[in-house]
């Protein structure tokens, strides 16, 4: 949960690195908590409503996270729109995102890895 509630932290931070690790637990999180939203959103009787709310609120970090990700494999944030080709660009984002980071400093930043533990 606390990677969740990090990303939340930084919550329109595009610059710096993040881990494999908290990428993937937010977007765990996320899914977890949306597939929730939608649940007791049909259960009110007000489906979308808070399934759009909860959207809107969680762009910015997941634009984020997600470009923090990008930026610890070496790239630009710009990779992001790689998204938008149909199919293809789907799972060659995946691939960006599943990638490991560089195990040194790059033009990013240090590597989150070495990182002291809070």
């Amino acid at each position: 949960m606390n990677w969740y509630l990090d990303v939340l932290k930084k919550y329109a931070v595009f610059n710096g690195r993040a881990r494999r690790q908290e990428f993937w637990m937010f977007f765990l999180f996320n899914a977890i908590a949306a597939i929730i939203i939608m649940i007791v959103d049909m259960a009110i009787s007000t489906y979308p409503l808070l399934y759009v709310v909860y959207f809107l609120a969680i762009l910015l970090p997941s634009l984020g996270v997600t470009v923090r990700r990008l930026h610890d494999t070496g790239r630009s944030g710009w990779w992001i729109l790689i998204d938008l080709i149909p199919l293809v660009g789907a799972i060659i984002l995946i691939v960006f995102l599943a990638t490991e980071g560089d195990q040194h400093e790059n033009a990013h930043g240090p590597n989150p890895k070495l990182a002291p533990a809070y």
